[in-house]
Order: structure tokens, then C-alpha cells, then sequence
């Protein structure tokens, strides 16, 4: 191997080691200061380089926020696929919402970044990306789960599109409301276990569809 093919590999390893950097100094400022209130100079100060060199790799603060966003997708998308090989589709089901459950309780603050801010929408709006890629394939693979459901007799007379956004909203809904607290605040029993019993709660109700 020639020393300009190895000045290269190690030139392009530095880059994307860079970028992983910027990305985790600015994953955590966003949730320590917020999104609002953090900078790119603030990013650029946490791991020593120049403004300047941020901009080599992000255009501004919501792109740098839609690669975290797009960095939690994939991570949770790898997740599922693990259960690809589960053949009955309703247990299939079942184990894609406590994928995503222990998913969403494991990383909450990449979950916050994933689902509860709007600056990831902001950047595809700015970019005219019409296609939310990251929440599609993901949405896709719950879609064609519960298309199988449909198919093999579970939920008669429900339609897909609809069924499956209610499964999405349900889970998401017990995870935004676990990560953000109000399970305590509202002085349920045992809200160290409310989200894992709620979603078998869950569960019963939709063997019954």
C-alpha cells in the first residue's frame, strides 16, 4: 500500500472521528442546556476546534440535530431487525413494542431528540425534503407488521394505516409520558413498573380486536 493511500485512510478515519465528536459534544449540550440556548460556538468550544471546522461538516444547529436524529433511527431500526425471524406476526408485534419500550427507557434522552423536538422537521422543511426517511422506514416495518395481523385474522374490521398509527401513538405515548415524569407526578402505584404493566394492559385489549 502506497504511503498516499494510507495518508488518505488515515485522513478520512480523522474526519469521521471529528464528526462523531461534534456529534456527541453537541448531543450532550443539547440536553444539558437545551437546544435554544446552545451554539456552535458552544459546540466548537466543548472539543477545541474552530467554529469554522463545525461548519466543515454541518451547515447549522439543526442539521447537526437531524444527524443525531437520524443516528437514534438506525440504532433502533438495527433493534428490529432481530425479530425478522419471528414468523407469527401478532407475536411479532408484541416483541416490536418491547424493542421499543426498552429502547426508549435505555436512551431517553436520544428518544427526546428522536420524537419530542421539532428541529429535525425544521431542517427537512429548510432542505424541501418532503420525506421524513428515518420515522418512514421505521414506521414501515410496524406498517407491514400489522398488515401480516390483518392478513392472518387478527383485528378484523380494522383498517391498516390507522391501526397501526394507533399502536405507534399508544407505545410513544407511554414512553414520552415515563421519560418526562408525569407517570410520577401524577401519583400512580408503582410507576417504576406503570410502563411495562400499561403495555400488556395494552396488549389484552388488542388480542381482543
Amino acid at each position: 500500500m502506497s504511503s498516499k493511500v494510507i495518508i488518505a485512510i488515515v485522513s478520512k478515519r480523522l474526519k469521521e472521528d471529528l464528526k462523531v465528536l461534534i456529534l456527541n459534544s453537541a448531543k450532550k449540550l443539547f440536553v444539558e442546556k437545551g437546544i435554544e440556548q446552545t451554539t456552535i460556538r458552544n459546540i466548537a468550544d466543548a472539543i477545541g476546534c474552530s467554529i469554522g471546522t463545525v461548519y466543515v461538516y454541518f451547515k447549522d444547529k439543526n442539521a447537526i440535530f437531524h444527524a443525531l436524529h437520524t443516528q437514534g433511527f438506525i440504532q433502533l431500526s438495527s433493534e428490529f431487525k432481530v425479530l425478522l425471524n419471528v414468523s407469527n406476526p401478532m407475536e411479532r408485534l408484541r416483541a416490536m413494542g418491547k424493542v421499543y419500550i426498552n429502547f426508549a427507557l435505555k436512551n431517553r434522552d436520544m428518544y427526546d431528540l428522536m420524537f419530542n423536538l421539532k428541529a429535525p422537521m425544521e431542517f427537512l422543511n429548510d432542505e424541501k425534503l418532503h420525506e421524513w426517511n428515518e420515522g418512514k422506514a421505521t414506521f414501515d416495518v410496524l406498517r407491514s407488521t400489522v398488515n401480516e395481523c390483518l392478513a392472518a385474522g387478527y383485528f378484523k374490521g380494522h383498517e391498516l394505516e390507522p391501526t397501526a398509527f394507533m399502536v405507534w401513538s399508544m407505545v410513544h405515548g407511554m414512553c414520552s409520558l415515563e421519560i418526562s415524569n408525569r407517570s410520577v407526578g401524577v401519583n400512580i402505584q408503582n410507576p417504576e413498573t406503570i410502563v411495562t404493566a400499561a403495555y400488556e394492559e395494552f396488549m389484552k385489549v388488542m388480542d381482543k380486536l
